[in-house]
């Protein structure tokens, strides 16, 4: 991996500037807006322990489940802070206005959270979820010690990238053959020789079907509705050289649940692509992966190492134009 490019991933922030509702403000006059520099690894509900002191004068007495809405559209609390902003704004808005709520949860909407641990189960599940694309298992996740657990999760937590590093080195998720890397590697030393093979890639996509034609990203529609956004789960195939499928493994009875219910999150994953992306005249109007538009000439590998999040997914933020005639038929 590269360390500065992983570095740089774990220092992403987004500048936060966030507003409480109306309807929270049980005494006048309403409090100013909360200034945040939000990582970008991390998830909305966890600024929980900021917003409550800065807003509590306003608050009423009885309080629900925190949530965030942007411009109407309520925030899913399990993607990535970073991964929302790449999807919903399309020209970065910085600060980036959002609004908190602390009563009135839209269940029909939203799944239930319940704080951080609510956030922190569907991080190790995302984390088990990759160990079994990338393994063939999960065992590594689920048999975690305690004190592991605990320190990666406050190593996500806080943003402490060497914690990290220290404990998902015991995980043994392992890093995909990685041409790129072995190119600048001018040294002449073998330090990438043992990360070249091929594997699978967990991807996460999030892909923004729109009909209208936009040139400049300042004039690109708004996403209003979750029904406009189609969410692909599913794993990339990378070709390596010697060694061939290295990865697979066999799996033990006590692992075989665990493995079982990852299994069936990745096959159903693939359910969810759309016939529209077949189309010849679809379009790729944007990709964003951790707020950069990577060039063509980086191999997939190098973005697939380097900007994955803490969990070892890749976050791919994709706008789609498809023409109105298409999307219809």
């Amino acid at each position: 991996m590269d360390m500065e490019a992983q570095r740089y991933v774990w220092d992403g922030a987004i500048p936060l500037q966030i507003h409480l509702h109306e309807s929270d403000v049980a005494t006048l006059p309403a409090p100013p807006p909360a200034l945040i520099l939000a990582p970008r690894i991390g998830y909305l509900p966890l600024l929980a322990s900021h917003l409550k002191p800065h807003f509590s004068s306003a608050l009423p007495p009885r309080l629900d489940t925190i949530w965030f809405e942007y411009k109407g559209l309520p925030l899913k609390w399990y993607i990535p802070t970073g991964v929302l902003f790449d999807l919903l704004c399309a020209e970065p808005e910085r600060p980036w206005n959002l609004t908190v709520h602390f009563t009135g949860y839209p269940g029909n909407i939203l799944i239930p959270c319940e704080g951080e641990d609510s956030v922190k189960w569907s991080f190790i599940n995302s984390l088990k979820e990759a160990a079994y694309i990338i393994n063939g298992n999960c065992k590594n996740v689920m048999n975690m010690s305690q004190p592991d657990q605990v320190e990666l999760w406050r190593s996500v937590l806080n943003g402490n990238l060497e914690p990290y590093r220290r404990v998902s080195t015991k995980l043994k998720l392992g890093t995909v053959g990685d041409e790129y890397a072995a190119k600048l590697n001018l040294s002449g030393e073998t330090d990438f020789s043992g990360q070249v093979k091929a594997g699978r890639v967990p991807v996460r996509l999030y892909v923004w079907i729109v009909s209208e034609d936009f040139e400049d990203l300042e004039d690109a529609p708004q996403i209003d509705s979750w029904d406009k956004v189609s969410y692909i789960n599913r794993p990339v195939e990378i070709q390596g050289g010697e060694g061939g499928d290295e990865h697979e493994q066999r799996v033990s009875s006590e692992d075989a649940s665990s493995d079982r219910k990852a299994e069936e999150e990745v096959e159903n994953s693939s359910e969810h692509i759309t016939s529209c992306y077949q189309h010849d005249d679809a379009e790729i109007k944007l990709v964003r992966i951790q707020g950069i538009h990577p060039k063509l000439e980086i191999p997939f590998s190098w973005v697939a190492n380097n900007l994955m999040n803490p969990e070892h997914f890749l976050h791919i933020c994709v706008y789609l134009k498809v023409p109105q005639a298409n999307t219809m038929s």
